[in-house]
């Protein structure tokens, strides 16, 4: 299976719009069911040194932030979608595209939650140069390329109401997703400079680890 990349209907819609907010009720349900922010949370609190800051990509409505603010864990959030009612008074949130975003210098830690995915290699590639100048962690939750997952979050989705939206985003998600190695060599990260620990899950989920080396 090849990756490849198509629009996500989520773009395409207000932050606001009802679609869009039921779909972000749907993400909360699948993030919920893999475990992705449970393993962020263990993550992030095993290899963040203390006065260290970390930069969630794609926040989107801010729960990973919320939820690791509360576990004492300074994270600051980063995505086109408003700063959410909320989020933690002490801690940024950035209205930008990642792609533009000039401050990735103040952050010692990049980390995100089904965003990688989104880019072809070609701008994960020009991410790359722009985290790994200053980073010292990069960390990423993203789905494993695999029909078997389409086929159940087809099958099971709707059970549990995913709307059109999350239907479609997620099929297209999983074929833009990654295997092996895939992640850490399209940002550039060398094993010479970098700790880098890739595993997926029984349920699909790619899980990337990359630690600067001393």
């Amino acid at each position: 299976m090849q990756r490849s990349l198509q629009p996500e209907l989520l773009d395409s819609l207000p932050h606001d719009h009802p679609a869009a907010l039921h779909n972000r009720r749907d993400l909360r349900w699948t993030n919920r069911v893999l475990g992705n922010h449970r393993w962020l949370r263990r993550t992030l609190a095993a290899q963040l040194h203390p006065g260290e800051m970390a930069l969630e990509l794609g926040a989107g409505t801010g729960e990973l932030g919320v939820s690791l603010a509360r576990r004492g864990v300074d994270a600051d959030g980063l995505d086109l979608w408003p700063r959410p009612a909320n989020w933690p008074a002490a801690r940024a949130w950035h209205v930008a595209d990642l792609r533009d975003f000039p401050r990735f210098g103040d952050y010692h830690a990049v980390f995100g939650n089904l965003i990688f995915h989104q880019f072809p290699e070609s701008e994960l590639c020009l991410l790359g140069n722009r985290i790994r100048r200053s980073a010292r962690l990069i960390i990423a939750c993203e789905p494993q390329r695999r029909r078997l997952s389409q086929l159940l979050y087809r099958t099971l989705a709707p059970l549990g109401g995913a709307n059109h939206v999350s239907l479609h985003d997620a099929h297209v998600s999983i074929a833009a997703g990654f295997r092996g190695d895939e992640l850490p060599r399209a940002l550039g990260l060398s094993a010479e400079h970098w700790a880098i620990n890739c595993t997926t899950s029984v349920l699909g989920i790619y899980r990337m680890l990359a630690v600067r080396r001393p």
